[in-house]
């Protein structure tokens, strides 16, 4: 239905160049925009998605969590302004847990500001028995994921759309060109005709 629309706008008098180009151009991005889009977004997603699991399978790899008791009241700092640390305050204090390697052993760990010393806290150790964030969990690798496919189908469907909308203005401007170049012919026979 769509080109037997623009074969009659061909005809017609009034009709330019510019204007099928511009009609078909609008065709072509709508057909572009089911095309792209979604297998850009979930491509993306699911690159993302796999190389986030993979990085969070290796820091499970690399970590282990330790059961430990809290032996100090934790220090009051507080964290910086806006950070993520503010919805869950933690604050440091020295702890102490049984390794089976190694026997006793104390540190100062992060831990949740409201804990009290005689409580246990989970504290997550890296293979040389540093501190270390805890691993990344499935919630958040799917969060990313999701995240970086709808960031991949916007930023395909924004292209697009610029794309058609530099088309439009350019066509706009052949079009008011033609337009000025048709009444500077037609015009002074108008003219003559109301003198």
């Amino acid at each position: 239905m769509r080109a037997r629309v623009l074969s009659r706008r061909r005809r017609g008098p009034l009709c330019r160049r510019s204007d099928v180009v511009e009609a078909w151009t609008a065709v072509a991005v709508a057909v572009l925009l089911c095309l792209t889009v979604p297998p850009a977004g979930v491509l993306t997603a699911r690159w993302a998605y796999e190389d986030a699991r993979t990085a969070a399978n290796e820091q499970r790899a690399a970590r282990h969590r330790v059961r430990a008791e809290v032996l100090e009241r934790p220090s009051t700092a507080r964290p910086p302004s806006g950070s993520e640390s503010e919805r869950a305050p933690a604050a440091r204090a020295t702890v102490r847990w049984a390794d089976p390697d190694e026997g006793t052993r104390t540190a100062l760990a992060r831990v949740p500001a409201r804990v009290r010393p005689g409580e246990a806290v989970d504290v997550w150790l890296d293979y040389r028995g540093r501190q270390v964030p805890p691993p990344v969990d499935d919630a958040s690798v799917w969060q990313y994921g999701v995240g970086m496919g709808t960031l991949a189908a916007g930023a395909t469907a924004a292209a697009l759309l610029l794309a058609h909308r530099a088309v439009r203005r350019a066509a706009l401007r052949r079009r008011l060109d033609e337009w000025e170049r048709d009444w500077a012919r037609t015009g002074p026979r108008w003219t003559r005709r109301g003198v």
